[in-house]
């Protein structure tokens, strides 16, 4: 395969802080709301992957736009802030495997997180020398396919391949005409993959 680039998913991917999120966005939710709000680390897995305002929207389909847009500033404020100091958990061999990679690869990230949200996983866990950019939702406000033709058009990049573990990722990739490689250890599944890795150190033989 003649892949120019890797572009990464983040959560499911390379990291997953469902757990950490779950308790920093119910900590806000209940300071915005001044009643309990309980949000636990199995029902954000179903979430991630998705934009943020359609995250809110399932979590909180009560509340006006406007009221669910502060809600969800306040989230990810306090997320961003709160993962500095307890950040979410790396799949096995993932800072080896990305060092090795970025010697002879050029590696990126395309993620539907607010800002700030993939500084807090590089920062924290060490890997930003191994990335030339990184795009967000956040950044763009666009779908996951949009944003991963501006990344291409900000770089030059001819012919990336995505890393990801969702349907959503698939289906963003068919929308962008870019090939995937799908991740099956993380929080989605994806029907008829092209290539499929079981742990993220073998994407070394497959790029």
């Amino acid at each position: 395969m003649k892949w120019d680039s890797i572009v990464f998913d983040v959560d499911g991917t390379l990291w997953n802080s469902c757990e950490q999120v779950g308790e920093l966005w119910s900590q806000a939710a209940t300071e915005y709301l001044g009643r309990p709000v309980v949000w636990n680390g199995s029902l954000l897995e179903k979430e991630f992957g998705k934009t943020m305002d359609d995250i809110m929207l399932d979590l909180m389909p009560e509340l006006d736009e406007n009221s669910r847009k502060e809600l969800g500033n306040r989230c990810f404020e306090k997320e961003n802030s709160g993962l500095i100091h307890n950040p979410g958990v790396l799949y096995p061999n993932v800072k080896e495997t990305l060092e090795e990679l970025a010697k002879e690869h050029r590696l990126f990230i395309v993620s539907n997180c607010q800002q700030g949200y993939i500084e807090v996983l590089l920062d924290s866990k060490g890997l930003r020398p191994c990335f030339e950019g990184w795009l967000c939702w956040g950044d763009t406000l666009v779908e996951k396919d949009k944003t991963i033709h501006i990344l291409m058009q900000k770089y030059g990049l001819t012919n990336p391949v995505y890393v990801g573990d969702t349907q959503g990722d698939a289906n963003s990739c068919q929308r962008a005409g870019i090939d995937m490689i799908f991740v099956s250890y993380g929080l989605g599944r994806v029907e008829h993959p092209k290539w499929t890795i079981g742990a993220f150190e073998e994407l070394k033989a497959l790029v």
